[in-house]
């Protein structure tokens, strides 16, 4: 019989009353804390490993370094670092020299920017932006009908090769910021060192996705109402139009 999917993003229960957060709390159907204990054991060996261990443990203190007036008790601490300083931060933690920074050209001029923040900081940056290779969308099977821009030479976006002259080069934390939808899937996927965010792209909302979901009752309520492909449909398809 199919399990019942995990669904903590609509659990009914106040956090502080919540399983995962009190040994006393309430857990839902298909509860993953309730429910996957032998999963969880084999992650809790994980965490045992020397190299996942000083990673965990360094984002738990770069966490709780993220907020100012800690001895004043919870309900009065402060933010304390935007996550351009906290990024550093983290590293310079882990005793990393040398970073990876996989952006977008539509942030180029962003990308110059963190590139030297980070180097004023004393980390060695490798930046490549999303086109690099010049290689034309033809290359992969797009149309010309398809392009932003029909007509016109248009170079795709290589998200692979990004990763890989990062991986040749030895980085050892890389920094996403601004790769397309997707784009930043086949990044994650084939970068070796671990991967955060810095700033993942939306066009409309000058690339803050948040907007649209504090608003989605009121100014993008529209957003509901649109028809929708089915989920599941098309999947590892190429589609015309």
């Amino acid at each position: 019989m199919k399990r019942e999917s995990s669904d903590c993003a609509r659990c009914p229960y106040e956090p502080d009353r919540r399983v995962c957060r009190s040994e006393e709390g309430k857990a839902p159907p298909a509860c993953p804390t309730a429910e996957e204990a032998e999963m969880l054991g084999r992650c809790l060996e994980e965490y045992d490993t020397p190299d996942v261990r000083a990673f965990a443990v360094n984002a738990s203190l770069q966490e709780a370094d993220g907020y100012s007036d800690r001895d004043l008790g919870h309900e009065r601490v402060r933010p304390a670092q935007p996550r351009l300083a906290e990024i550093a931060a983290f590293a310079a933690r882990m005793g990393y020299r040398k970073l990876g920074l996989a952006f977008c050209v539509g942030l180029r001029r962003e990308a110059e920017v963190v590139a030297r923040f980070y180097g004023d900081r004393g980390f060695e940056v490798v930046s490549v932006m999303c086109k690099a290779g010049g290689v034309p969308k033809e290359r992969i099977g797009v149309s010309d009908e398809d392009k932003i821009a029909p007509g016109t030479r248009e170079n795709m976006c290589n998200p692979m090769f990004q990763a890989e002259v990062m991986n040749r080069q030895g980085t050892e934390l890389n920094v996403v910021m601004g790769l397309c939808v997707g784009h930043d899937s086949l990044f994650f996927r084939y970068a070796h060192a671990p991967c955060t965010v810095l700033a993942v792209k939306d066009r409309v909302l000058g690339h803050n996705p948040l907007a649209a979901v504090y608003t989605l009752d009121s100014y993008y309520r529209y957003l509901k109402a649109e028809p929708q492909a089915s989920p599941g449909t098309g999947a590892n398809s190429v589609t015309k139009r």
